[in-house]
């Protein structure tokens, strides 16, 4: 079964990876700059987490791939757009992603929020893009990626953790920012891909369920590999969190509290899947493997 799981991460990697060379403007397009910032931070080499979900979404709720493929490239574009303006120095202010230096390193502070801008804005023209489902329009479609990534969501999750920084919060307050910064997108994923299928009401919300408590689950062990992993494991900067003074499940609940969150959470996923039955069944793996990741 894991030999399957990681072919078939490999395999959606490189049609995501594929179907967002299409979309994007080339690089020796003018502004030639702007165009290769954009695919810098895009092909830097990220798991492609969230549109694999979009699209596993879609596979178990009896849609096509090639139906979810742009709204799975809008959300890698959201979520590379957050990174870097995430690692931008009046932020998170890193130097390294993905294993690689930031934009900012390499095309300075002015290019990468322009970098970022412009990924968000190519994120609802991929949303126009995809064939209409017949249960839901494209206005449910760009309103499902504009509020995720506004200032309810994933904006919102970036003011919290920015005014946290240096404080003692609560469990729930952490637990505030993460449901938006991180829970918010990544079920947005999966509710996109479940819509691309024309997803009952019913299963839709179970996805959605899933993809909430899959979403806080990866932000725990996030925090827990922050704190246990390598830069060169991590691909980033690690031990960031602590550096910054920045509350984390570990620093709130201790590691192994943290590291039974995260079962929880897991679990809850797997639950919520009930309803949708065997057609789940890639969806549970991914869960199981999101669980034991490493890096």
């Amino acid at each position: 079964m894991a030999v399957q799981l990681k072919s078939y991460l490999v395999s959606r990697c490189r049609r995501v990876d594929a179907a967002l060379d299409r979309h994007l403007p080339p690089s020796r397009m003018k502004p030639t700059t702007i165009h290769k910032a954009m695919r810098y931070s895009l092909f830097a080499g990220g798991k492609r987490l969230r549109p694999i979900l979009c699209l596993a979404a879609a596979e178990a709720c009896g849609g096509s791939e090639t139906a979810a493929l742009p709204l799975a490239c809008a959300v890698e574009c959201i979520h590379t757009y957050s990174l870097i303006h995430d690692d931008l120095p009046c932020m998170d202010d890193d130097d390294f992603r993905r294993g690689k230096p930031t934009s900012h390193k390499v095309f300075g502070e002015g290019i990468a929020v322009l970098a970022g801008d412009a990924l968000l804005t190519v994120a609802f023209e991929l949303v126009t893009r995809c064939k209409r489902p017949s249960r839901y329009s494209h206005a449910d479609l760009v309103g499902e990626v504009a509020r995720a990534a506004g200032s309810l969501y994933l904006v919102a999750g970036q003011v919290a953790d920015l005014e946290g920084e240096g404080k003692n919060l609560s469990h729930a307050q952490l637990r505030y920012i993460h449901e938006r910064k991180t829970s918010a997108l990544l079920t947005c994923s999966i509710r996109l891909g479940a819509m691309s299928a024309n997803a009952a009401p019913s299963w839709l919300g179970a996805l959605t369920r899933f993809g909430y408590n899959l979403g806080m689950a990866f932000q725990v062990i996030d925090d827990i590999l922050d704190a246990t992993k390598t830069s060169k494991e991590l691909g980033k900067t690690a031990g960031k969190d602590a550096e910054s003074g920045k509350a984390t499940y570990p620093s709130i609940l201790g590691m192994e509290r943290s590291e039974k969150e995260a079962a929880r959470y897991t679990r809850a996923a797997r639950d919520a899947l009930d309803l949708v039955g065997h057609h789940a069944c890639r969806l549970h793996q991914l869960a199981d493997y999101l669980l034991k990741r490493q890096n």
